[in-house]
């Protein structure tokens, strides 16, 4: 009798692309690189053949990116003015809204409905 368990049966958690891509983001809030290493994992995966329900996750997940990149960098340049704390929260909270429902989807094995979109 063998020990092993089938992925994401016995588990209750998919430690799939998207789903890891996720977490990276997420856990950058408290490293700080981890989303530069997860963009990366997501552009070379992306290349890589995959499940058909992956595609979608791996464009909303590089989107989601450059929303917080870019969001960042204006929120920052926006501190001299005082609105840049609200533009930095409110990023930080597409981010991870963005993230989660990611992860949701990528656990179920779904797609992402608008990949393309740049809000939640």
């Amino acid at each position: 009798m063998s020990n092993e368990l089938p992925p994401a049966q016995q588990s209750g958690f998919d430690l799939n692309h998207p789903t890891i891509i996720s977490l990276l983001y997420l856990s950058s809030f408290l490293l700080g690189i981890t989303a530069i290493i997860g963009v990366v994992l997501a552009f070379v995966w992306r290349g890589e053949t995959h499940e058909a329900w992956e595609d979608s996750h791996y464009q909303y997940l590089i989107n989601t990116f450059w929303i917080g990149l870019i969001g960042s960098i204006v929120g920052f340049i926006l501190l001299f003015v005082l609105i840049g704390v609200f533009v930095l929260l409110g990023v930080m909270a597409l981010m991870i809204v963005r993230c989660v429902l990611s992860l949701v989807r990528a656990q179920k094995r779904e797609p992402m409905p608008n990949p393309a979109t740049w809000l939640a």
